[in-house]
Parts: structure tokens; sequence; C-alpha cells
């Protein structure tokens, strides 16, 4: 398989220029061993792929043994092919609030202090001078996220207002090591207030918000598609096979907490399989979904993939793969368009079934 001609895409008003297909690395670390991270990672360069996602969390699920591993990996490869990094747009991510973490960092909010020295600490284990791409991996303030629905005033928690975090992340730019900013797991109402205080107070504006995007969950679609489109915000879709249940692996099994093969990705994660992978309607949903793949010639994973490759608010799409073989694999898919009839018998199933991995 030859390297793809990707069309690059332009992230917001930056002049970040990435392929439309990025590589995610949480698995690097966890699933996948070093040196076959490594061969991913020479392999997404033959490809054609120059934009590659991290975290400080990573890999995953996230532990105080494996924190920043994934960093780190990607770190000594950058090591080992120094003319590597001048290939890549980086991309990585400052936790939130810690969720009960404290191998990420004390308390319950996200101090300036706390990002720079998240930062600080990134770029020693990515053993790079800046970074692309800094992004909020959640945001400080408590919002609905990971399986909540519903917002509720009463759980707020947040320390730091946002103005403080985008004065702490103006710095980082200013000192050289970050290049521009973005946001993940974000709400309309927080895209439009950073980019507000960034306009008011001449700091940095975001120019990506990095969400769940795929055919169990479309919710960027019920309100934040507007808002990216508006402010110019691009869209980097995560979990575009639903957690592997759009690949049709599971749909032999009754559920995919207890059936999911022990290699598998979600038998993992025991909170995932709590929260909105793990959901018996989100199972069903997909293989309504893995169904209507087949009978119109596609496989699962390629009509998934295809749906995020090609619709209109999503920039560029990051997989997540655990082997070079899943990773060409993801790749053939790109360049698979789906009918206009195809595209309407999918609205057709969300409108019974609507977001059930929200």
């Amino acid at each position: 398989m030859s390297a793809h001609n990707f069309k690059l895409v332009q992230l917001g008003h930056s002049d970040l220029k990435v392929t439309p297909i990025c590589l995610g690395t949480m698995t690097f670390g966890e699933q996948v061993s070093e040196k076959e991270s490594h061969e991913i990672m020479d392999l997404s360069i033959e490809r054609g792929i120059n934009f590659f996602d991290t975290a400080e969390i990573y890999s995953v699920p996230t532990k105080a043994e494996t924190f920043g591993s994934t960093e780190t990996i990607i770190g000594n490869w950058f090591a080992k092919h120094p003319g590597n990094r001048s290939k890549v747009i980086l991309a990585s991510k400052v936790a939130g609030s810690s969720r009960g973490m404290p191998w990420v960092r004390e308390g319950t909010g996200m101090t300036p202090t706390d990002i720079t020295a998240s930062c600080n600490a990134s770029l020693k284990r990515l053993q790079t001078d800046v970074i692309d791409l800094y992004q909020i991996h959640w945001p400080e303030r408590h919002v609905p996220a990971f399986g909540s629905m519903y917002y509720d005033p009463k759980q707020e928690t947040s320390q730091t207002s946002i103005h403080d975090q985008l004065i702490a992340l103006g710095k980082l730019v200013q000192e050289g090591k970050i290049r521009y900013i973005g946001l993940s797991n974000e709400t309309p109402y927080g895209v439009h207030e950073f980019v507000r205080l960034a306009q008011m107070h001449n700091l940095p504006k975001v120019i990506t918000v990095q969400n769940p995007y795929c055919l169990i969950n479309r919710t960027v679609e019920n309100a934040l598609d507007e808002t990216l489109h508006r402010l110019n915000v691009s869209l980097l879709a995560y979990s575009p096979l639903g957690f592997g249940l759009l690949t049709g692996k599971y749909d032999a099994s009754g559920t995919t907490g207890t059936n999911a093969p022990m290699q598998a990705r979600i038998a993992k994660y025991e909170s995932v399989r709590k929260q909105r992978w793990g959901r018996q309607e989100a199972l069903e949903a997909s293989r309504i979904y893995n169904r209507l793949a087949l009978e119109n010639g596609f496989t699962p994973t390629q009509m998934a993939l295809a749906f995020c490759y090609t619709h209109r608010c999503v920039q560029s799409t990051i997989i997540g793969v655990t082997t070079k073989e899943q990773l060409d694999e993801n790749l053939k898919a790109w360049g698979t368009t789906l009918s206009p009839e195809l595209l309407s018998a999918i609205d057709q199933v969300r409108w019974v079934h609507r977001d059930p991995a929200v």
C-alpha cells in the first residue's frame, strides 16, 4: 500500500496544515509495546499521515504506573529518528480536573501552575522544544462527559477561571513552548467562552475541539456544529469506530463487557463498560448500523470511517490502532463515499436510536 496523497486541512485560523486522518496513540504503552508503537508511527509516516495526537495521561486506562508512558514512547521515537519531528504536527493535552487521579495532580482543579508544569513535563517526555497543538483534555469546570448526560450546577467544582487558563496558555505560546491551543470534550458554552475571552483580552484563540463523533454518538450535531462553524474552530473527531462497536467484532456477543476477548480494548476498561460504550443500547444500535453496512456492500469499519471521513463537520479523524494491519485497514477506507440513500438510511436509524453512546 503506497502513501496517500492527502489534501492537507487547515486547522481553524492557524497555519497548521494536517492530514484529514490523525494517528491516535493512547494504546501505546498499554496494549502496544514500544517497539510496535515505533513501527506503527514509522508506517504512518510512510502512508502519508503527518498528524499525531497524544496526552499526558496516556496510556489508558490511566494509572499511576503508566502515566506519561505514551509521550515517552513518542519522544524515544523522535530521538531515534531526529528527522521525523519536522514531519509531524504534534498534539498533546493537559488533563483537566484530576477526577480522582492523584498521580496527575493533587486537588480537584487545574491551576495556571498546573498547566505550566504539565506542559514542561510533556515537552521533556516528548523530547521536543515545542508542541504544535496543546489541548485541555476535559474542562476544568464540571460538565457532563464520559457517559454522563446532564449538566448539574450543584456539582460545580471549578477553581480556575477560563480567563486564567487562557493567560497560562498564552504565556506558553509567548515562550515558544506551544504554537496553538485547543479543547477536548467541550460544550458549545465552553468553546464560545474561550473564544470570547481570547478576543477580549488578546489571548490565544482555540483552533480545535476534540470530541467523540461516530454513528452512535453524533452529539456534535446538537448545537456544537454551529458553534464550530461560526467561530472557525476545527473538529477533531475521536472514537470514529465507537470503541470497536462499529467494527462488528462484538455483534455475536450478548454484551460488550463480559463477552469481549480479553485482548480487546474495551475489555480493559471497567469504567468504559459502565459508561457510554458499554451500554446495551450502544451495542444494539451499533449492530443495526453494522448490518446496514453489510447490506450496502461495505464492512462495518468502512462505513463507520467513511461517515466520519466525509462529514462536513469533521476536519480530521483520529484513528486508534494496535497493529499495522489495523492502520492499513483504516487507511483503505479513505476515499470511500456513501450514497445519499445510505446516508438517509443512517439518519433514519439515528432518528429511532439517537445517540446511545453519549
